[in-house]
């Protein structure tokens, strides 16, 4: 069982820390910074992905700045427990497009001792909150909201807008396919629909 494979140490004590807000906020560059400062401090890390999301790397976590740090893509979160063995941080990126038993994972290896870095959107392109990311949000110790700039207007950002016709609620894209708007901005473009 993963519990029991698990190393543990009386002063390692785990924790989850939740990156979120819209796209182009620089989640994922967060996210790649956090981990890059547990390797250079000779930690045992391994990064987790959905196996959906190939936008820029099939194996690779990739920032839209363009850094990137190896990753191992998993089809569910069930997985993660499976490979995770022995590590001291793991980061998780677009978390939100996980299946729900997510928090549970992430309960599960923080309370194992584990750093658990987890970096996705919190809402989905309908401003509705998205996937595991809430019952993450409420579970986390540290929580860090990033902002993109409104495209409109130039205030924080609030949400990912669609500016597609695709209704279905997992559409993989960038700035062809999602612009962030400010809440103000974001209703109005509502309106005009």
């Amino acid at each position: 069982m993963f519990l029991e494979n698990l190393k543990h140490s009386a002063t390692r004590k785990g924790w989850i820390e939740v990156v979120c807000g819209s796209m182009f906020s620089g989640k994922t560059e967060e996210l790649i910074r956090r981990l890059r400062r547990a390797q250079f401090a000779k930690q045992k890390v391994e990064i987790f992905k959905p196996q959906i999301d190939t936008r820029y790397h099939e194996i690779k976590v990739v920032s839209h700045q363009g850094n990137e740090i190896h990753s191992t893509p998993v089809p569910s979160s069930s997985n993660i427990l499976l490979l995770a063995n022995e590590v001291e941080v793991v980061g998780i990126d677009e978390a939100q497009f996980f299946d729900m038993e997510l928090v549970n994972v992430c309960k599960q290896l923080a309370d194992s001792g584990v750093r658990v870095i987890v970096a996705g959107l919190d809402m989905d392109f309908k401003g509705q909150p998205f996937g595991p990311m809430p019952g993450l949000l409420a579970v986390a110790e540290y929580v860090t909201k990033v902002h993109a700039i409104c495209m409109r207007c130039g205030n924080l950002a609030y949400v990912s807008h669609r500016i597609t016709n695709e209704t279905s609620l997992v559409l993989l894209g960038e700035t062809d396919s999602y612009e962030p708007l400010c809440r103000d901005c974001y209703n109005r473009a509502n309106q005009e629909k």
